[in-house]
């Protein structure tokens, strides 16, 4: 994505006025910083330098490798923590990290409770608190990798953090799914083999970033197992949503149909977990993927089945429910009042709950027509 943007969506998130950025960054690095400056860098009339790449880094507390659009590399102690961190935060993981190798760090056990404790944090947390928090258990666990359940554990809290970047880069999103799914493959475990590569594919997929690498990780969880699961699940509606995308409607109907099988089979009772599946999140899927095909009747009963169930806690997902009715508006021929009715579905959402996934479809509204 283009600097700009990521800036303005790191900084609503925070709840700051362009103005606040620029006294953060003056107050900490005695700049002569204005409102007006941070207006240019993010309606890209100009891109910051490398110093000011820096200055943004720390004041936003986020790597540097994600506002310079470099991949971020599995060395995570010299490439992420030591060069791609703010100092203070590069320091807090450097120590977490050998902690974790000099004392044992948590038992799988306790990596397994952690796991699900971030399942249930990255629905309701926005992609900076979440992609924060990720980071410094990556540096730990990355010092426990001895036996295959770790590799497992590794995998699917790769999979979460490669979820807090946008995946039309085309770079850090893609590079940590397939990361995850090597780790993955380390563990010898199918179901989390599966699940990695299903989990990239709707997250790809829904996005409408990199279809081909989501056809590819839905078609690798496929040829693992055709046993009934959430991996598989994700897998199947990760197809669907890219072979909607490409026009072939087909397709993706007979994908989401035999996605609508296994989930009859294996459903998920947990309401609130990324690690599951339940009634109100298929329906989301199904609601996103209607409206991309163009059925409004579909659709609408999707995103009515949906709200009936979704838990009053998590409400970007209503707020992805809004935004999808946006988007049938727009398709319909109506692109000024979908992009209106989308626009406005997300700005009722506190920013410290947007998702980078909820920029993209309002990309996507705005690029109807």
């Amino acid at each position: 994505m283009a600097i700009g943007p990521l800036i303005r969506d790191l900084r609503t998130a925070r709840g700051w006025s362009q103005g606040r950025l620029a006294s953060a960054i003056n107050d900490a690095f005695g700049t002569g910083l204005d409102r007006e400056y941070v207006s240019r860098w993010e309606r890209g009339k100009i891109t910051p330098g490398a110093f000011y790449l820096r200055c943004l880094s720390a004041v936003l507390d986020t790597p540097l490798a994600v506002l310079e659009g470099e991949m971020l590399r599995r060395t995570f102690l010299s490439d992420v923590a030591a060069t791609a961190i703010a100092p203070v935060v590069a320091s807090d993981l450097l120590a977490a990290g050998f902690s974790a190798r000099l004392r044992g760090g948590p038992s799988t056990e306790e990596w397994e409770a952690k796991l699900t404790t971030y399942g249930t944090e990255y629905m309701s947390l926005g992609a900076a608190d979440v992609q924060r928090r990720i980071a410094g258990e990556l540096v730990a666990v990355q010092q426990q990798l001895d036996e295959p359940r770790s590799w497992s554990v590794a995998a699917r809290l790769m999979t979460l953090y490669a979820k807090t970047f946008p995946g039309s880069d085309g770079t850090k999103a893609v590079s940590w799914y397939r990361m995850a799914a090597d780790a993955a493959d380390r563990s010898g475990d199918d179901e989390a083999r599966v699940w990695v590569r299903g989990r990239a594919a709707i997250a790809l997929g829904y996005e409408g970033a990199a279809l081909g690498t989501a056809d590819l990780f839905a078609a690798q969880a496929m040829a693992i197992s055709a046993k009934p699961s959430l991996g598989l699940l994700n897998a199947l509606y990760g197809a669907a949503h890219s072979a909607a995308l490409r026009g072939d409607h087909d397709r993706a109907r007979t994908l989401a149909e035999r996605g609508q099988r296994v989930f009859d089979a294996v459903g998920s009772s947990e309401q609130t977990s990324d690690y599951a599946v339940p009634h109100w999140r298929v329906n989301v899927f199904r609601s996103l993927l209607l409206a991309r095909l163009g059925d409004e009747a579909g659709a609408v009963a999707a995103q009515d089945a949906a709200r009936a169930e979704l838990p009053a806690a998590l409400p970007r997902f209503a707020t992805h429910l809004e935004m999808h009715r946006g988007l049938m508006l727009a398709r319909s021929g109506d692109v000024a009042g979908g992009t209106a009715y989308a626009r406005a579905a997300l700005d009722a959402l506190p920013p410290a709950k947007h998702s980078l996934t909820l920029r993209l479809l309002m990309d996507e509204v705005q690029a109807t027509g």
